[in-house]
């Protein structure tokens, strides 16, 4: 059976690193996550373009401009839809310790 969508480890990390709702940047969210950029922004990119993530260019400190992302209000929800799944249900807890 195929996986379903945006379930796999590092697409939940993403969306946990999101929840807060904050404006975060690819490499700030790579340094925390500790997922590579080369899996990172194609996840970015994904979400982005579904609708999913909201993205804006900013001014570092540095006088550089960065990228940053958030969830939108669809990707709210559709990330706590997507983590709540992975969390075991009460009653598969408990048949697991019986």
């Amino acid at each position: 059976m195929p996986r379903r969508p945006d379930t796999s480890p590092q697409t939940l990390t993403v969306f946990r690193a999101f929840l807060g709702g904050a404006w975060r940047y690819g490499y700030d969210l790579s340094r925390e996550t500790g997922i590579p950029s080369g899996t990172l922004y194609p996840i970015l990119i994904r979400l982005s373009g579904r609708g999913l993530l909201e993205a804006r260019w900013e001014e570092a400190e540095n006088g550089k401009r960065r990228r940053s992302y958030r969830l939108t209000g669809e990707g709210v929800a559709y990330a706590d839809a997507r983590l709540a799944e992975q969390r075991p249900s009460t009653s598969t807890a408990v048949a697991a310790r019986a």
